[in-house]
């Protein structure tokens, strides 16, 4: 019988797979020893690492696994007591002077996926020269130590919950008199919010927040159709916001009053706006390539600095330990706040959301209502195509090759940090106040069979029409 080949592969943040198909103990082991041998051969290694895991099937079982491997190289390891979120482990491993962190999350994947996820000595996601250092490691021999250090099961909870609400102003968010609901996802941020709600005496539905490894119905991710049972129990309960972190509660989403969905970009642009405005703490702000170009403008009004960057929290990272940067931000929801970890992390964002209703005296709708009144109409759109490997590279070298037209409309630029977006001049748009730029992201992924098509415009009827051209344009090689 011919040698299972590993199929371990260091993504943005980690590695992840299926559960019994790649997602194995064998594979864990490999993926452990990778990060043992990083830590051995560039970190203190005496400090140790910590370990943590999420609700998923399995997850406690491969932290274990994680830490017999860890520990059997001599480096000594605190592993979870209890379901852990992951700002809570990368709050640990920093306030701990640990090595490093190994967090057991697949985050906002569907049931059947589980991943490992490195956190760096400085409690954040591992710099791109770490996880290629990480990787390198892939399959080569970890030595023994003659003597495997301890395994002690600690708390990473209590103190991340202590500075969390610390950081916001839960006296103001109690006075202002909403009330909000919070959405677990079924995922290892459950309790979290609604106990410092409930310490605080403020009101609050909490649903989602049992343990069922299934995620029923949904992918615990903060994005539609997963969050509709947010958006009817904000309706139905009254409340003034609804609040939701994905499966291991570093990724934030949001319902207005109304049920309406307020996007990760509206809520990165929404926290930036509140920190340069009320707070007026220092430093450059940060945003993914295919993230909300209303980022741009709010940083011209505050006369901030904007990086752009990679799609990927580890590029928020990097800035975060080489200058001073206020906030950065992703598309899928990650945002950090350098003053709290460099780190994203939902449950903090969550209580900030909070925190700005207090402060503005207004609810979620009409905060983002005030943004697009300022900031001009932004409106976005996200599809991913599950395509096989074959259709997704002819449909990038075609977008490589320059379309002069896309939904009929003429291709102004195109820009290539990270996939390929074109900007395109749009009629519809043309006569609106301020009115948003349109344009279109088509990036590849790199670990699965995934075409990821973004786009912004003016409103939604424009980004609509230019995600239908762009599925035409990847399916038939047409994208009128």
């Amino acid at each position: 019988m011919a040698e299972t080949k590993t199929v371990v592969k260091f993504g943005t943040d980690g590695w992840r797979g299926i559960i019994a198909d790649d997602f194995t103990y064998a594979n864990v082991r490999v993926a452990a020893s990778a990060i043992a041998n990083y830590v051995l051969k560039h970190e203190d290694a005496s400090a140790g690492i910590c370990i943590a895991y999420d609700t998923r099937f399995g997850s406690r079982s491969f932290a274990k696994v994680v830490a017999e491997v860890v520990a059997g190289a001599g480096i000594p390891v605190a592993l979870a007591r209890e379901i852990t979120p992951t700002p809570a482990l990368s709050y640990a491993v920093r306030e701990r002077k640990a090595a490093g962190g190994v967090m057991i999350t697949s985050s906002h994947n569907p049931a059947e996926w589980n991943g490992v996820k490195y956190k760096a000595s400085y409690g954040g996601s591992g710099k791109p020269s770490i996880m290629t250092a990480i990787e390198s490691y892939l399959g080569k021999p970890l030595p023994k130590s003659a003597r495997p250090a301890a395994i002690a099961e600690v708390d990473f909870n209590t103190g991340y919950i202590a500075a969390i609400e610390k950081f916001v102003d839960l006296d103001a968010i109690r006075a202002s008199g909403y009330r909000f609901l919070i959405d677990d996802m079924y995922g290892a941020g459950r309790g979290v919010i609604a106990g410092i709600f409930a310490r605080a005496g403020i009101p609050f539905v909490e649903i989602r927040s049992e343990i069922n490894p299934a995620f029923p119905g949904i992918n615990p991710e903060p994005i539609l159709p997963h969050i509709k049972a947010a958006q009817e129990a904000v309706v139905a309960n009254k409340c003034d916001a609804g609040l939701i972190t994905d499966g291991d509660a570093d990724r934030i989403g949001a319902v207005d009053e109304h049920g309406n969905v307020v996007d990760a970009h509206k809520i990165l642009s929404l926290l930036m706006w509140w920190l340069l405005e009320r707070k007026k703490w220092p430093g450059d702000v940060t945003r993914a390539f295919n993230t909300t170009k209303m980022v741009d403008r709010i940083a011209a009004k505050y006369g901030r600095k904007l990086h752009e960057h990679g799609i990927g929290f580890k590029y928020v990272v990097e800035l975060m330990l080489a200058q001073e940067i206020l906030i950065g931000g992703e598309e899928s929801g990650g945002i950090g706040i350098s003053r709290h970890l460099p780190e994203r992390d939902g449950m903090l964002n969550a209580l900030l959301i909070a925190n700005v209703m207090a402060d503005e005296k207004k609810t979620l709708g009409q905060l983002v209502a005030a943004l697009q009144q300022e900031f001009g109409e932004h409106q976005y759109g996200r599809i991913d195509m599950h395509i096989n490997d074959d259709l997704k590279q002819a449909a990038i070298a075609r977008a490589k090759a320059g379309p002069k037209e896309i939904a009929g409309m003429r291709v102004l630029r195109m820009e290539t940090m990270d996939g390929i977006k074109f900007f395109l001049d749009n009629p519809d748009c043309a006569g609106k106040k301020n009115a948003a730029e349109t344009w279109l992201l088509l990036r590849a992924s790199g670990t699965e069979p995934l075409l990821r098509v973004y786009s912004e415009s003016c409103s939604t009827e424009s980004v609509a029409r230019v995600l239908a051209a762009a599925e035409r344009f990847v399916l038939q090689g047409s994208a009128v």
